[in-house]
Parts: C-alpha cells; sequence; structure tokens
C-alpha cells in the first residue's frame, strides 16, 4: 500500500497558515496541529509575547513559526501584519480566524438583565466576533484572490445555530460569522477563483480562558449548574479537548477537502443533534 497518498490529500507541506486569536487555548493547538502537518504558521493576536510562546512550541518540535502582534478589529494594523508575514515569511495560502470571546457587559445574568446590558461590551463583542474575520479575510484574502487560491477557515461557534443563553451579542456575532461564510465562499468562487475556498468549524464545549467561569464552579472545582447542563445536553458526556480540533481543520485546509466549501462543520460530541428528550 502507498503511504504517499495521505500525505499528498492531507499534507501541508511549506503552506503559510495565519492564525487569528492563535495564542488561545484552541488557536495554540490548531498552530501546533498545522506545524505537524507541514504548515508555517504565523500566530497572531494583540499580545506578542503569547504569539511568541506559541510559535516557539512549534520550533521545539522542529517546525516553523512566526509571532506577529495585531488587532483583528483594526483594519489598519491587520493589513501592515499582511505585508509585513508576506515579505518575510512567504505568501499567506491558510487563513484561520479564531479571534473572538465575550464581555461580562454583553452578557446576560441574575443580576444584569437585557434591558441592562452595556451597549459599549455588545458592540465590542460583535466587532470582535464578526468584523474581526470580516477584517482578516480582506486582509489576507485580498492575496489569495491575486493568486487564484487559498483557504479560509472561520471559527464559529454552537451559538451560531442554537441560541445559548446569557450570551446575545456573543451568538449574533458568530451567527453573522457563519452567514459571512457561506457567502464568502460563492463571492471567492465566483468572482475570483474556484481554487479559493472559505469554511467553517463550529466547535462546541471546550474549557478555555474565557468560559472557564461558566462551566466550573471555582469554590469546589466541580461542574456550575450551566456546565452540567451542557454535559447533560452533550450525547457524547464530556467536553471537548482542544486537539480534537486538529483532525477537522486538517481536512479543511488541506487537497482532501477541494470540493468542499460554504460549510460550518460542527465539532461538538453531539450537542447539535440532539434535543434533550
Amino acid at each position: 500500500m502507498n503511504r504517499d497518498w495521505l500525505s499528498k490529500e492531507f499534507g501541508l507541506e511549506g503552506q503559510v497558515a495565519v492564525l487569528t486569536g492563535g495564542s488561545g487555548v484552541l488557536g495554540r493547538s490548531m498552530a501546533l496541529g498545522l506545524a505537524r502537518a507541514g504548515a508555517r504558521p504565523v500566530i497572531v493576536s494583540r499580545r506578542l509575547e503569547a504569539c511568541q510562546a506559541v510559535a516557539d512550541e512549534v520550533k521545539a518540535e522542529g517546525g516553523e513559526a512566526m509571532a506577529v502582534a495585531a488587532d483583528a478589529t483594526d483594519a489598519e494594523t491587520l493589513e501592515r501584519a499582511t505585508e509585513r508575514i508576506e515579505a518575510e515569511f512567504g505568501p499567506v495560502e491558510i487563513l484561520v480566524n479564531g479571534a473572538g470571546g465575550g464581555r461580562a457587559g454583553a452578557s446576560t445574568s441574575p443580576s444584569q438583565s437585557f434591558f441592562d446590558l452595556d451597549l459599549e461590551a455588545v458592540s465590542q463583542v460583535v466587532n470582535l466576533n464578526f468584523m474581526g474575520a470580516f477584517l482578516a479575510c480582506r486582509a489576507f484574502g485580498r492575496g489569495m484572490a491575486r493568486r487564484g487560491r487559498g483557504v479560509i477557515i472561520n471559527v464559529t461557534s454552537m451559538t451560531a445555530t442554537r441560541p445559548l443563553s446569557r450570551v446575545a451579542a456573543y451568538g449574533a456575532g458568530k451567527a453573522a460569522l457563519a452567514n459571512f461564510t457561506q457567502w464568502l465562499a460563492a463571492h471567492m468562487a465566483q468572482e475570483h477563483s474556484p481554487h479559493i475556498r472559505v469554511n467553517g468549524i463550529a466547535p462546541g464545549f471546550f474549557p478555555a480562558r474565557q468560559n472557564n467561569a461558566l462551566l466550573f464552579d471555582e469554590a469546589t472545582g466541580g461542574l456550575t449548574e450551566r456546565g452540567e447542563r451542557i454535559i447533560a445536553h452533550t450525547p457524547m458526556g464530556r467536553f471537548g479537548e482542544p486537539d480534537e480540533l486538529m483532525g477537522t481543520l486538517i481536512w479543511l485546509a488541506s487537497p482532501a477537502s477541494a470540493f468542499v466549501t460554504g460549510i460550518v462543520v460542527p465539532v461538538d460530541g453531539g450537542f447539535q443533534a440532539y434535543s434533550g428528550v
């Protein structure tokens, strides 16, 4: 049996892959996964030190990586980052938009009703989760359109299709991103090149810095009421591990999915498929 076929179909040898939000828990795992498939990840977030820490991990495993500080919601800094990356590291062939998150002021709670939400925080959350990806697609997608090839992968959320309580602004931003993923897939294929593909990944519940307090009780270390409800509605009965995003990510980034564009793949332990009864 010829094993070279597997490397050819799923390999990403030498390709430059930009990851916004790449210094977070999920971003770090995705950067390492892409590097193990042969790609050269560029870790992008606002804090250079955090980006460099992930880049150093990639290098420690024998890969090539670059760290760049940029704000996903600032078009000018993204344009400058694009110019620097292409000049110093090479043309961007893969873009993973993982920047996102919520704010306490934009989430309802027993002490904060919908009518009390901080409008500035709501705007920031929608801006980060939707416009952050929109602007990155413009900045890095321009080179893909010029070259006639590339892959864009947007990280959405379960709440993009099944609204979750409390996080209206976060859900709205991710729902907009899921819709935009489909729009951009058709636009790129029809207006620029059928060799530019745009897809999304919708992670289920993966513990990370921004949601730990919602899932785990700090005093007891056990699950919160919300965490228990999530597990009860996840047929696999557990939260996800960051490395469990790697397979879907590499498939969507690689030639193995050459005829796949405009979809959002749930990686959720069955959460989306289960009604609770």
